[in-house]
């Protein structure tokens, strides 16, 4: 880290190829659009790259990436719903055939507000606890709870009414 703060473009590749792949599933399983995520998780590495400066190296580097990405995403599935593009269509490019195709779950997940996709996926894909949750977006422990029950009822609701 200290080498990729002082400009070393081996150890920025060295940080970009060992996080990356988690910024991009993470966005990807926020916004269900495969070209779009990989835009996130770009984006979201610039943004670091661009505060390494301000980057307390005491802390880890995965879930500050994290965040950035999860929040980009956040924001890009918000504006995306207000434009009320077709929702899991893009998905085909990284999952079978078809969205039919997809599993249960995975189409469940895509119809979550993003808020609680984004808290589902950081918890039980990407395995953070509810206290490393709410640091990462900066909530309030009790709001990553919430959100977290909140989706995993309505997914389970989803689930249930597909069988």
């Amino acid at each position: 880290m200290r080498r990729a703060q002082a400009g070393s473009a081996a150890d920025l590749e060295l940080l970009y190829r060992a996080h990356w792949p988690r910024a991009c599933r993470a966005a990807y399983l926020v916004v269900h659009d495969a070209a779009a995520a990989e835009d996130i998780a770009q984006e979201a590495f610039l943004a670091a790259v661009r505060s390494l400066d301000r980057f307390d190296r005491r802390r880890p580097f995965g879930p500050w990436l994290h965040r950035i990405a999860v929040n980009r995403a956040i924001d890009w599935a918000r504006a995306r719903s207000l434009r009320r593009e077709v929702e899991l269509a893009d998905a085909a490019a990284l999952e079978p055939d078809s969205p039919s195709e997809l599993p249960a779950v995975v189409r469940a997940l895509a119809t979550l507000p993003p808020e609680q996709r984004a808290v589902i996926v950081l918890r039980h894909l990407l395995e953070y606890t509810p206290g490393e949750i709410a640091e990462l977006l900066e909530l309030p422990r009790g709001t990553v709870n919430s959100r977290l029950r909140r989706g995993l009822d309505e997914l389970g609701s989803r689930l249930e009414e597909e069988r």
